[in-house]
């Protein structure tokens, strides 16, 4: 037994040593007018996100599957656009979080088929959110009550038919994707290593998925919803959080199942929306992703959980 033992707690003392390395890194820049002096852990992050992105683009053209060229180019692109604002501030984080909850919004209204009256309400909602988020957290407390004000349009348009339906869809997108969106900001300064987990772990879920798809219980369905979406996919999720967590050196099992369990049920989430709707992509602007919807789908559910369990 001790002889089993001694193995077993050296890599977990190894495994503590690499969780506890200090992951502050130095970026400094001097171009005239231009000057930045940093030290800390998001220049970790970015030095980290820029290599992995590096030898993804090696990896995709070698393969040269135009599929996967085009989302690697779509990353380059969203990595900067979206990790500078949470890298600056909470107030640019805000101002990030409320620009994709309007776009998601009018993604979600076209899948719904919402009219106009209650689309507003939305955009008016991903803006008022985040803003809240980041001038007063408390607001965020009144969710119950802005759920039920969602019906407001159908009960002044006294509309019996289709008031409820119209209402519940509603008060939905405002909390999977207002609500949920202000989290960016409340989950800051960890926005952006939070951002980065989602889309390294819905990497290793697709990897997962098409890894064990040789396995009979790995290539089962998680849900009807989504044949793509199965059991082999969630268990690289689950692996590939670990370790991506584990190199940013936050790795916790609340964070963990939030990153990894509530990534996979947020894509489900949208797989049922997107069914009912009978559309493939809740969009076609993104290239080789569709819509914001689909590129964001995991994060909606990922946020509130990771601020409430991490």
């Amino acid at each position: 037994m001790p002889s089993l033992l001694e193995p077993l707690t050296a890599i977990a003392e190894q495994y503590v040593w690499f969780l506890h390395l200090e992951r502050r890194m130095s970026l400094d820049i001097d171009l005239g007018p231009l000057q930045v002096h940093l030290y800390s852990r998001a220049v970790f992050l970015t030095y980290v996100t820029a290599a992995i992105l590096g030898l993804a683009g090696i990896a995709v053209l070698v393969s040269r599957k135009r599929e996967l060229i085009q989302k690697w180019r779509t990353w380059v692109l969203i990595a900067p656009a979206a990790g500078l604002p949470m890298l600056i501030g909470q107030g640019t984080t805000a101002a990030l979080a409320a620009a994709l909850a309007v776009v998601a919004v009018f993604e979600y209204a076209r899948l719904v088929k919402l009219r106009r009256a209650d689309t507003c309400v939305l955009v008016t909602l991903a803006a008022l959110y985040p803003l809240a988020a980041w001038l007063r957290p408390s607001l965020l407390h009144v969710a119950p009550i802005v759920v039920l004000l969602c019906a407001v349009p159908s009960v002044l348009g006294g509309d019996v038919e289709n008031g409820a339906t119209r209402a519940a869809f509603t008060a939905f997108g405002s909390v999977w994707i207002c609500w949920s969106l202000s989290h960016l900001v409340m989950v800051w300064p960890g926005a952006f290593l939070l951002c980065f987990a989602v889309a390294a772990t819905d990497v290793a879920a697709w990897c997962g998925g098409k890894g064990l798809r040789h396995m009979a219980w790995a290539r089962r369905p998680l849900s009807p919803l989504s044949p793509n979406k199965t059991v082999g996919g969630l268990v690289g999720a689950i692996i590939g959080a670990f370790l991506i967590l584990t190199l940013l050196g936050t790795v916790s099992i609340g964070l963990l199942f939030a990153v990894s369990i509530g990534g996979v049920f947020g894509d489900l989430l949208e797989s049922m929306l997107k069914r009912q709707a009978q559309v493939k992509d809740a969009g076609d602007w993104l290239p080789g992703f569709g819509g914001l919807l689909d590129r964001i789908d995991s994060l909606l559910l990922v946020l509130p959980l990771a601020y409430f369990l991490g």
